[in-house]
């Protein structure tokens, strides 16, 4: 009897310490979540200031900062971060009241935030920067919570607002709200309906000098018409405007993106081949996989369609393996000019070849196909009749090669003759390359890339400022600048890898 009651007194404290153990480790949790929340509130707040010194100041470094900084802050957004800001940014009003209907809905094991200091809570209106600011974390907040409908509506409350003020300092913000407003109309699938706004709102950067407000709306036009496959109308739009040498690298990346796209259903392989891969090299190196992956499938169509055959270690590459698996078959079917292999690939990937906007340049490749068939047989064989090259490309009939082997002849591809009384094709001794003008024209080439590179490297170098101002400074202020200076690099560095 007495082991029993031992035993029986030995489970009741485990359960008790068990008990006891959950409740210390639920609210280790919620006191955890509450610090991030108190540290995030306070770091918005910290932006805030920062917003009104540049404001103050007139200088916008201090703004371009706060939204360096975006990527990290929104990982940071909730609802509970959300009601503590309103009532240290709007007073009491209907202003509040707005915001407040907009802001996310409490998680359920969210834990409230102490009530905002007296000191701290708002008395008057913010100004436009803190108020244009405020609705751009809540819309990026929305967007990443997939609540389309009230993101619908603070895009347009934040449009208004940016749009009735005529404010240097608000072009920044101005300009990343753009991208946000077009990215909420693409999700809702009404892009077609704010393309008339983009148009006036980039008339207006462009009278105004807006260069990252006039680089934003270009790209999101051109994302726009090529969303609707209007590559006419998006390539009017690239030669009737001039984008800004100043743009920051990734809106650079976009643009160049889009041009490559434009050239490639234009038929201008080598452009469009040139600007894809300078996209390549503006976007970031280690983050935005998502682009790159996108960016690289495109420049692998684009050299096929060239008649290149892309290197082994392009489908090697961490990060961009798995997707471009379907392109690496691509690129074997195209390289053996098998003609029934190439057409197994589209149709087993087709889908996801349209889903990557590259289904209608791939369907050129066909043609290419067969020549790379035809030129291997032309190695291959010295004399061959027609009915063995149409059996071989696995073609109607033999009518159907021999004008495909004449056209072969015609554009260069081979050096053949064909005897239709015959009926066959002679291929001609093979030439010496090197006697030819081709090596000089691909070092030609190599040079120009090399030549291109150098000046884009020099047109994006960045200099810090006041550089120019060293011998009218004190020693004080010489301290200052080189401390901003240090912070200012180490910011550049990291935009790059944040702001895809």
């Amino acid at each position: 009897m007495s082991n029993t009651a031992d035993t029986g007194a030995h489970d009741v404290d485990m359960e008790v310490d068990a008990a006891t153990t959950a409740d210390w480790t639920t609210t280790t949790v919620a006191d955890e979540k509450k610090n991030q929340d108190v540290a995030a509130v306070q770091e918005i707040r910290e932006q805030i200031r920062q917003i009104e010194k540049s404001v103050a100041s007139k200088e916008s470094r201090f703004i371009l900062r706060v939204l360096r900084n975006l990527p990290n802050t929104r990982r940071k957004l909730n609802g509970v971060v959300f009601r503590n800001l309103v009532q240290s940014i709007y007073p009491s009003g209907a202003d509040r009241e707005t915001a407040l209907s907009l802001t996310p809905a409490l998680e359920k094991d969210a834990t409230e935030l102490p009530d905002v200091a007296k000191k701290l809570v708002a008395t008057k209106s913010p100004i436009p920067e803190v108020d244009a600011y405020f609705y751009l974390l809540l819309l990026v907040k929305l967007i990443d919570a997939n609540d389309l409908k009230r993101s619908h509506t603070c895009a347009e409350s934040l449009m208004s607002k940016i749009s009735i003020q005529n404010r240097r300092t608000l072009d920044l913000i101005g300009a990343k709200s753009y991208f946000y407003f077009s990215r909420v109309a693409e999700l809702s699938d009404g892009l077609e309906g704010i393309r008339g706004f983009l148009h006036g709102r980039l008339r207006t950067a462009t009278l105004r000098n807006d260069f990252e407000g006039q680089a934003v709306l270009i790209n999101c036009l051109l994302r726009n018409y090529l969303h609707y496959s209007l590559y006419d109308q998006a390539d009017k739009l690239v030669k009737k405007s001039v984008y800004p040498e100043s743009a920051s690298n990734n809106e650079w990346a976009r643009f160049l993106y889009y041009l490559g796209r434009i050239k490639a259903a234009k038929l201008e392989y080598s452009d469009a081949h040139k600007h894809l891969v300078q996209a390549l090299r503006k976007s970031p190196q280690h983050a935005a996989i998502g682009f790159r992956q996108t960016v690289q499938k495109l420049i692998i169509v684009v050299e096929l369609l060239l008649g290149n055959i892309p290197e082994r270690v392009v489908f090697r590459q961490a990060g961009l393996r798995q997707s471009l698996a379907p392109y690496f078959q691509l690129t074997q079917a195209v390289r053996m000019g098998n003609l029934k292999r190439f057409g197994d690939v589209v149709s087993q990937f087709g889908p996801k070849f349209q889903l990557d906007h590259t289904f209608t340049l791939i369907i050129r490749l066909r043609h290419n196909v067969i020549k790379t068939a035809i030129r291997s047989i032309g190695l291959s064989y010295s004399r061959i009749s027609p009915q063995d090259i149409a059996k071989r490309l696995v073609l109607d009939s033999a009518e159907d090669a021999e004008f495909i082997v004449s056209k072969a002849i015609r554009d260069g591809v081979i050096e053949a003759t064909l005897d239709p009384a015959q009926n066959y094709m002679r291929s001609k001794e093979s030439t010496d390359i090197y006697s030819t003008r081709e090596p000089q024209l691909a070092f030609h080439e190599r040079i120009s890339f090399c030549l291109n590179l150098h000046n884009q490297s020099v047109k994006a170098m960045r200099y810090p400022p006041k550089s120019y101002g060293k011998d009218l400074e004190s020693a004080e202020e010489r301290r200052e600048r080189e401390q901003q200076d240090l912070e200012l690099a180490k910011e550049m560095a990291e935009d790059d890898e944040d702001g895809f």
